[in-house]
């Protein structure tokens, strides 16, 4: 009988299999592929049925039959039909089209990380639709365009380019101008949102972290999100309750299900009145691919509860798997659909194992599921996240632990909320209250878990970290049931808390003693830290692109207050982690030169700085702004305000450029200037003499030797992107500063930089290294 159970077990596991290959191989490598994969399951198939008895054939070799046909149709057929749609061709040439198109997914707001025309996160949306059956990827403007809803239906002009491969998008468009001939949005899609919007209005009465929490947790909108909160759950391996899984719906059926047995329904009756749950939450979060996989992988987390034998629950998994790959075959390429399979069967297979060992030795049965489910999803899942990240929590599962008794009430109560707004505002007011110790725990563990010290690990990225750490896990895994293997491991983290503990603390610490300004690793964009004898306390000259590495950098060198931030000049690269700053710590003001463009960034400065209560304050040429221990004088630009420019290379010669007298000696900070504010610079009678220089535009081709050579700085600071687009830093400039003896770093390559005195005039410590950065 044992036998029979485990064929039973795992008869519909290959067919799953030969599904998810066909749809991977097809849209990662060609269509051909899907044909055959379907083609060789269907065979085996067969095979299995002529040389197996008639009862086995049955429980095996027709559903991998099945299976292999739903791979060649529709499976390949529609990634044929994808990889040949007329638009793609269109898309190469960069045709200017009209498309007639429907809304399949809620607009989501693009969070940029370059500079020029976009903002971090507030100027453009995206919105996935269908023309004539084809998907389409639109990216248009906020306004106008980010309040449509799925269904409905609209003419979209723009220029088409092309998608990214390995999925059934065929076009990217890039609108011009508003939707015309927008049709209504369906009733129950209305009613969706205003549900949603009634739920973000309720939560209002919390403080902002938590207020921007609790929509995200109930029904996946994190338009209110706090960035340092988003950020922090990404560090800490909590990022999935910010989007709609599995869980949620579970919760909520539970819920129902709870509900049910208190008003005595019979089992038919209480089996509908959770469907009619799970249908009407996927509606409320918005029938988008990833709530449909979360309605379906949370279906199957009730199976495995309800009857606690992974027997049943295995087949139900790959019946989940079938249909959602069949539905829609860019499910197999999709790292949310991975996760939520590997996480759903880690629930089915090894979690309750894991708590049968837990219960045998006398762990209560409430507390061994605590601790098993977030363990197992973790493990389970580690190595997606870490090919996609390069990271790997190390603090997840206990985070997950700690955060998991508050989570299901925090959903219910907001859940709860969301539904009774409309006619009962008084008690959404209720529900949003009691909801809020919960979500105050969840901001709290998010908070500590990203900022312990080693809080993830860095890990090769790509396939091959993935693969790596796959193995890893599974050779401890497999290797723990032997009692030398246990003893190996143990001696294993023995060496490492004796001998590689303390090799890192006596590392030199960071920031190095009497810094006196640092360059922070940011990526694509600028962020110098000026220090000043308050130990604590300083100025700061730009902001970065994003609100995560400029709070990164400032807590690495412990800074408390920042007396002004100094915006060199509006683009998005160098203020889109003001908001962060703001957020985090006493900011005595706001600086910004005689540029006002782009409008959209300087109404951003406006709004940021007015919610945060923070002066925001004018320089100009001529001026000189003075701290203990730290002196900066303005030297560029002159002028009036100025609020015309439309022009990047404008802007950019717009830039504050300033000179700060340090205790290390004199630093040089460009901004974005090209060769015209270097020339003016050149011919005015500011003095350049520095013995550290910011070098202009990320090290841009557009720098004039003579300008650098004005300078005569023996060190030179570039900060930039790894792997930009742009080309930075130019060889040319790099080669103008190697002629005349400047020792460089770059921040893509040796992280964050500290400029500190010596004897012999300033050095560069690189953080983590304390010897200098070489002359290459």
């Amino acid at each position: 009988m044992a036998g029979d159970v485990g064929r039973v077990e795992w008869r519909l596991v290959p067919g799953a299999v030969a599904v998810w290959l066909a749809g991977l191989g097809g849209l990662l490598v060609h269509w051909v592929v899907a044909l055959a994969v379907g083609g060789v399951a269907v065979v085996a198939g067969i095979v299995h049925l002529r040389h197996t008895r008639p009862v086995r054939a049955i429980r095996a070799g027709w559903p991998l039959v099945a299976c292999g046909l739903l791979a060649l149709f529709p499976v390949t057929s529609r990634i044929r039909e994808a990889a040949d749609d007329p638009l793609r061709g269109d898309a190469a040439r960069a045709a200017v089209v009209e498309l007639r198109v429907e809304v399949a997914e809620r607009p989501r707001k693009v969070r940029s990380s370059g500079f020029g025309a976009m903002p971090s996160g507030v100027r453009s949306v995206v919105i996935p639709v269908t023309a004539e059956g084809s998907r389409v990827l639109l990216f248009a403007p906020v306004e106008q365009w980010a309040e449509l809803l799925p269904g409905q239906r609209l003419v979209a002009n723009g220029v088409l380019g092309t998608a990214e491969p390995g999925s059934l998008t065929v076009a990217v468009l890039r609108v011009r101008g508003p939707p015309t001939q927008v049709t209504e949005a369906p009733a129950w899609q209305v009613a969706a949102q205003a549900l949603r919007d009634g739920l973000r209005a309720a939560s209002s009465v919390l403080d902002d972290e938590s207020a921007g929490l609790l929509p995200a947790l109930v029904v996946g909108d994190t338009e209110g999100m706090v960035a340092s909160v988003e950020d922090d759950f990404k560090a800490a391996g909590m990022a999935h309750l910010l989007a709609v899984s599995g869980a949620n719906l579970a919760v909520v059926c539970v819920a129902v299900l709870f509900l049910a047995r208190l008003a005595r329904l019979g089992p038919r009756s209480s089996a509908v009145a959770a469907m009619l749950a799970l249908v009407g939450y996927v509606v409320l979060a918005g029938p988008e691919p990833s709530v449909l996989r979360a309605g379906v992988m949370g279906a199957i987390g009730l199976v495995a509860l309800a009857l606690g034998r992974e027997r049943s629950a295995l087949p139900a998994l790959a019946v989940a798997v079938i249909v959602l790959v069949t539905v829609d075959p860019a499910m197999a390429v999709s790292f949310g659909f991975v996760l939520s399979v590997l996480a759903t069967a880690a629930l089915v297979l090894v979690v309750p194992g894991w708590v049968d060992r837990l219960e045998r030795r006398r762990v209560p049965r409430l507390l061994a599921e605590a601790i098993a489910v977030p363990a197992a999803a973790h493990l389970a899942t580690a190595p997606v996240v870490a090919g996609m990240s390069g990271q790997v929590s190390l603090v997840a599962v206990v985070a997950n632990l700690v955060v998991a008794p508050v989570v299901a009430p925090a959903t219910v109560l907001g859940l709860g909320a969301a539904l009774v707004v409309p006619v009962a505002p008084w008690a959404a007011d209720w529900l949003v209250r009691a909801a809020g110790p919960e979500v105050d725990w969840l901001v709290v563990v998010g908070r500590w878990a990203a900022r312990m010290p080693g809080a993830a690990l860095d890990w090769p990225s790509g396939w091959w970290g993935g693969v790596a750490l796959a193995l890893l896990a599974g050779g401890l895994v497999v290797g723990l049931r032997w009692r030398s293997a246990r003893v190996a491991l143990g001696v294993g983290v023995v060496v490492a808390v004796v001998v590689l503990l303390p090799v890192r603390a006596l590392a030199p610490g960071w920031p190095p003693p009497g810094w006196a300004a640092v360059v922070c690793d940011v990526g694509q964009g600028d962020a110098i830290v000026l220090s000043t004898e308050d130990s604590g306390r300083v100025v700061l000259v730009d902001t970065g692109p994003d609100p995560a590495p400029v709070r990164e950098c400032l807590d690495r060198l412990g800074v408390r207050q920042v007396a002004l931030v100094v915006l060199s000049h509006l683009h998005a690269d160098h203020v889109g982690g003001l908001a962060s700053v703001l957020a985090d710590r006493s900011v005595g003001a706001v600086a910004v030169g005689p540029g006002r463009a782009p409008d959209w960034a300087w109404r951003q400065v406006r709004e940021q700085t007015a919610a945060a209560k923070v002066p925001l304050v004018g320089v100009t040429a001529g001026q000189r702004l003075a701290w203990p221990g730290l002196v900066m004088e303005v030297l560029a630009p002159q002028g009036k305000e100025e609020r015309s420019e439309t022009d990047g290379t404008a802007i950019n010669n717009r830039s504050v450029v300033l000179r700060a007298t340090t205790r290390a000696g004199r630093v040089l900070l460009t901004g974005d200037v090209e060769l015209a504010a270097q020339a003016e610079l050149l011919t005015g009678r500011a003095d350049l003499a520095a013995d550290v220089i910011k070098v202009p535009h990320h090290g841009s081709r557009y720098t004039a030797p003579d300008f650098l050579s004005a300078v005569g700085a023996r060190l030179a600071l570039v900060s930039v992107g790894g792997g930009n687009r742009y080309g930075h830093p130019s060889p040319q400039t790099l080669a103008a500063l190697i002629r005349q003896g400047t020792r460089i770093a770059r921040t893509d390559r040796t992280g964050d930089t500290a400029v500190v005195p010596a004897p012999d005039g300033p050095e560069l410590v690189v953080r983590g290294d304390p010897r200098p950065p070489s002359r290459r």
